[in-house]
């Protein structure tokens, strides 16, 4: 019988031969999960039998290219020491100033780790202003988005504020993701965990190493779009000519979604009508005010709203809701993971439609124009308080207040015979 100790370091070796081959399960060069050995019951189902009675089993495939590690088990740890962490502080929330300033100086001077803060951040008048907590931002690194790639630079990242701030995490990073540990400053906070009030012991910890973290599948989309030009004619005397050909041209764009993506009508008072292909084949055509396609961990946002039901992030799935369809019987679906969806204006469609990424991006969709979803192998690994299971139903009773009912009164024996 392999002891223990014996038993950690075959692990270990194993997960560094799948590192090696799989590297998207890094999150940055400095830490990637471990197993944990506490824990024997699997989130995941148990693994089916391939053979069906007595002459039937399943034809063995050898391209398979997914090994799933059970969620239960995910826990994260450090190659080596971290040494810079992204602070990402909500914008014009006068809240936050000194949580934030606390945070940075205990990062900065307690730590001595590198501190990223966006730009803009530090052009906030109560920051620039403040000649106490000039000597600490002289030692940020400064970025901006969209401009610099800070992506090989950050160990890892610093929530403060409500979860928009984790979805802005998320899109500064178009590949790994560092692990997110985000607090609940904002409004909502279901995807914020943590409470600001021991955020010293609770940075001390993740520095350590050894916690629980939840793997938030993320969408990647690719919208490509058709660019009509009308192509100037000129004569033999050099005249250009104004009834040139119609050529066209085609852009391609690329976004990482954590939340979800919304195809809607826009401005236009006429019904959305797009086509919803999945693996190439038409599935069905939206008639509506829309459609959402959404991750699990998006499943408590906008598409919960819209009727769908809320998904744990550990399952593996993508969401399609329609929003307010023009039929009684297009009820929202939950299609595998790996699945690869596209969506089109519709040919007899009277408007264009108009597509957002986690609220953000907003840009108009004309016929010939596509949008391509799948899941991307980019998840981001946020850091939990507890552990998956139980930090997601504390947020479904504080934040959505799932199933909360006045309880119903005992009835006695006596109560009985009336």
């Amino acid at each position: 019988q392999i002891d223990a100790q014996q038993s950690l370091n075959l692990n270990k070796e194993h997960l560094n031969l799948h590192l090696r081959s799989c590297p998207t399960t890094v999150f940055t060069c400095e830490c990637f999960f471990i197993l944990s050995f506490r824990r024997t019951q699997s989130l995941h189902g148990p693994s089916p039998v391939t053979t069906f009675g007595p002459k039937a089993c399943m034809l063995q495939n050898p391209h398979a290219v997914m090994h799933i590690q059970d969620p239960a088990s995910q826990r994260l740890t450090w190659n080596k020491p971290p040494k810079s962490v992204l602070v990402i502080k909500k914008i014009r929330d006068a809240s936050l100033l000194q949580p934030f300033k606390e945070l940075c100086m205990f990062l900065t001077e307690g730590k001595n780790m590198i501190v990223y803060v966006e730009k803009k951040v530090l052009e906030d008048p109560a920051i620039s202003g403040d000649e106490n907590f000039a000597a600490v931002t002289k030692k940020f690194c400064t970025f901006r988005e969209d401009l610099d790639d800070i992506s090989n630079r950050v160990d890892f990242i610093i929530c403060l504020g409500g979860d928009g701030t984790l979805l802005y995490a998320s899109s500064l990073f178009q590949e790994s993701v560092p692990p997110v540990m985000a607090f609940h400053l904002g409004s909502l906070g279901f995807l914020t965990p943590f409470k600001f009030d021991m955020y010293q012991s609770q940075v001390n910890q993740i520095i350590e190493g050894n916690t629980a973290i939840v793997l938030r599948s993320r969408l990647k989309v690719r919208v490509l779009k058709e660019n009509w030009e009308k192509k100037a004619r000129v004569d033999e005397k050099g005249i250009i000519l104004t009834n040139g050909d119609i050529e066209s041209s085609r852009k391609a764009m690329q976004y990482q979604v954590l939340n979800e993506v919304v195809v809607d009508r826009g401005p236009s008072s006429y019904l959305s009508n797009v086509d919803l292909f999945l693996d190439g084949h038409l599935i069905t055509t939206v008639q509506g005010d829309g459609v959402i396609v959404s991750t699990p961990t998006g499943s408590t946002a906008y598409a919960v709203a819209a009727g769908a039901s809320m998904i744990h992030p550990n399952v593996p799935a993508i969401m399609i809701t329609p929003i307010c369809p023009h039929s009684l019987s297009f009820r929202p679906i939950v299609v595998p993971a790996g699945v690869e969806l596209k969506i089109m204006l519709s040919r007899d469609a009277r408007n264009t439609a108009w597509v957002s990424f986690d609220g953000r991006k907003r840009q108009e969709i004309c016929h010939g124009d596509s949008i391509t979803i799948t899941t991307s192998c980019f998840p981001v690994p946020s850091i939990c308080f507890r552990d998956p299971v139980n930090d997601w139903f504390e947020s479904l009773a504080e934040c959505l207040h799932w199933n909360v009912r006045k309880k119903q009164n005992y009835l006695s024996s006596e109560d009985e015979e009336f």
